[in-house]
């Protein structure tokens, strides 16, 4: 799914943008990434908006298999993951940045490596056989919350995704979140006030394209 903003008034940049959000569910990403798409819009950039798994072929396979938590094995989930996110990759990620968009992605490898990685497949595999074609992103925002603060806000959704929602297993995840570092990687407190959390997400946004643009 691609949701794109514009306006007459376009902030050019030198190149395209990619500012990614993850989290476990119930972390807020999806509400985040929608009220940056908004604010950056507002101010004259021309931004785009992806998701994982995506609306493709194999992203739709996923959300079906996803009724049924043990219909796939690890390696199973991996195998699709890996091959939505190369067309994603391919078919939304790459084209819009070689337009010089910024482009905000709801989830990207990090999930894989902190999802699988957590029922057992080697971190560093995951790592190495998704940098082998994925484009890196700019931004990272990981949105931190304690897994039971993190269902009980998805426990009244009309449609429950269990695969990957277990409270003894988003600990394991959550760890694994929280131990990317880096200069691009920024942790927040998703326990914050939503309005908290947006100011300091655009804050940091803003500074970092005060750099990249003509």
């Amino acid at each position: 799914m691609e949701i794109s903003s514009h306006k007459s008034r376009i902030m050019a940049v030198q190149k395209g943008i990619l500012i990614v959000l993850e989290g476990i569910d119930g972390a807020g990403k999806s509400t985040q990434a929608e009220i940056l798409m908004n604010r950056l819009h507002e101010r004259g950039y021309d931004v785009v908006y992806f998701r994982e798994p995506s609306e493709g072929k194999w992203g739709q396979e996923i959300k079906k298999k996803a009724a049924d938590p043990d219909s796939l094995s690890p390696e199973e989930e991996l195998d699709l993951f890996l091959k939505d996110r190369k067309e994603n990759v391919e078919k939304n990620l790459r084209p819009a940045l070689e337009k010089k968009k910024i482009v905000i992605l709801d989830r990207y490898y990090f999930s894989t490596i902190a999802y699988q990685g957590a029922k057992g497949i080697d971190q560093k595999r995951i790592r190495r056989v998704n940098e082998e074609f994925v484009v890196e992103p700019d931004l990272v925002f990981f949105l931190d919350v304690d897994p039971r603060e993190g269902l009980d806000r998805i426990k009244n959704r009309k449609k429950k995704d269990r695969l990957f929602e277990r409270a003894e297993y988003l600990v394991k995840v959550r760890e694994i979140f929280r131990s990317f570092r880096g200069e691009r990687f920024i942790h927040i407190d998703s326990s914050k006030p939503k309005k908290e959390i947006s100011a300091e997400i655009e804050r940091i946004v803003l500074n970092y394209l005060i750099g990249v643009r003509l």
